[in-house]
């Protein structure tokens, strides 16, 4: 009976059965070399499922597990009602609370007896999940997968303790100046779009969610025609259509999504929330380029050498090394689906924060003017080509990446490409694609004091 689940001991050995046996698969895909792991990766189906569902697939019989990434590309924050911010995250934190037959309790135990990993998350445009599963259980969690997308319970008691959970954080982000500079960049940056709310959402809009919001915005998103899928793992091309049928195959066959327009970061605005902290909170933003952008390759490695190398980039060596003004400064590229965009930040006392601003700014004009150097150029290469096969080290991260490919539309042979790509790259290049990027005068947020 549903709720009523017993656990005598030998309900208590498979458990531990179960999950031995997951550790042990774990394990054993951990051991293999680098070059097995990349050439699995590489070697990737495109099929098609009988009910005409695309997905990829990667065939791997060394272990027995399946790992399935899958996102409903649109179906994220973006798609929340007016006024109800977190509708999409609270509907992510409850899809696995209950469905079909099952109650919480007894849908929670099937996974956790049969070493079952199922869990949903929402970013600003997607709504995403994964299903981690041992080969010999494929059909169980098959089965759990396609009922949580169609027969979810929400129910209230469920819908009540995620929201707690949510809005516990979110208090506790209330005064914390790393999260308020996120708020103030979000709004600042991307003023009257969606964009501009937290997938989060707010302690005033959270309240407002109802199970209703989130079964409309269920039966609305999540569709056949949106699915991205990436399947890796002991399971074989049929065996694979399948899993995709049966999993998503009683979704209505296309969502239902709300027009979202594109944004351009705006030129040169400025926004300080003044507080008494300890360190002020620096971040700006200019536009970027889009994935599919012929130039978008040479502004990934140009963000590497400014700023996006941790230890190696010249804002960590200028900002951080040189004058010790900061524990952390960094740069990074980033496209979304209505958005690209070029951004930075750090974090310094109060009496230094105009010094380190200048400093960044500085930085970024002596780029522009001298652009990189061979050896700097060298260095990047070996890092963003050597560093790459470390994304595709377990199952997990292979379909994890190949989704990702399929939201941005990038096709199964830039894997084996990305690394001549790269090597092609001049300082040249570099040089004409920061002075298309970076002479865009910067949009910051402060949080901290006025700067002096």
């Amino acid at each position: 009976m549903a709720g009523k689940t017993e656990h005598p001991a030998s309900e208590k050995n498979k458990k531990t059965s179960f999950l031995l046996a997951l550790t042990m698969v774990i394990t054993m895909a951990l051991s293999l070399t680098e070059p097995e792991r990349v050439e699995a990766a590489v070697n990737v189906q495109e099929r098609t499922s009988p009910c005409g569902i695309a997905y990829w697939l990667v065939e791997d019989d060394t272990i027995p597990l399946v790992a399935v990434r899958f996102a409903f590309e649109g179906a994220g924050a973006v798609q929340d009602p007016e006024g109800r911010g977190g509708t999409a995250n609270l509907l992510s934190g409850v899809l696995d609370e209950g469905a079909g037959e099952h109650d919480h309790i007894a849908f929670q135990t099937l996974l956790e007896d049969n070493a079952i990993r199922l869990s949903f998350d929402a970013s600003q445009d997607n709504l995403s999940g994964e299903l981690t599963v041992l080969s010999d259980t494929i059909e169980l969690g098959t089965e759990l997968l396609a009922l949580a997308l169609t027969e979810p319970h929400l129910s209230v008691d469920a819908i009540e303790r995620a929201r707690g959970q949510i809005m516990a954080g979110l208090r506790r982000e209330l005064n914390d100046p790393e999260s308020i500079a996120s708020r103030l960049s979000s709004a600042t940056f991307f003023p009257d779009h969606p964009y501009a709310r937290s997938s989060n959402g707010t302690l005033d809009s959270l309240p407002a969610v109802t199970r209703d919001d989130l079964a409309a915005h269920l039966a609305a998103t999540v569709a056949q025609n949106n699915v991205r899928i990436a399947i890796v793992g002991d399971l074989s091309g049929e065996a694979a259509d399948v899993f995709v049928d049966n999993a998503f195959g009683r979704l209505r066959a296309e969502a239902e999504l709300a027009a979202v327009p594109d944004v351009v970061i705006p030129a040169g605005v400025q926004a300080l929330d003044a507080q008494d902290v300890a360190q002020t909170v620096i971040r700006f933003a200019i536009p970027g380029i889009g994935r599919h952008d012929p130039d978008f390759l040479t502004a990934f490695v140009m963000n590497h050498i400014l700023g996006g190398g941790t230890f190696s980039s010249r804002m960590f060596k200028e900002v951080r090394q040189e004058r010790g003004l900061t524990y952390s400064v960094f740069t990074y590229l980033a496209t979304r689906d209505h958005t690209t965009m070029f951004a930075g930040g750090a974090s310094t006392r109060p009496e230094r924060a105009q010094e380190t601003l200048d400093v960044m700014r500085d930085v970024i004009a002596r780029f522009m003017d001298d652009g990189p150097t061979e050896e700097e150029l060298a260095a990047a290469k070996d890092f963003l080509i050597g560093s790459y096969p470390l994304r595709f080290d377990s199952s997990q991260k292979i379909a994890q990446q190949l989704v990702g490919m399929q939201l941005e539309d990038i096709p199964v042979s830039y894997m084996v490409e990305r690394a001549e790509l790269i090597r092609a790259i001049s300082v040249d290049d570099i040089r004409r694609v920061s002075d298309r990027i970076l002479k865009a005068p910067l949009s910051l947020v402060i949080v901290g004091q006025p700067l002096s």
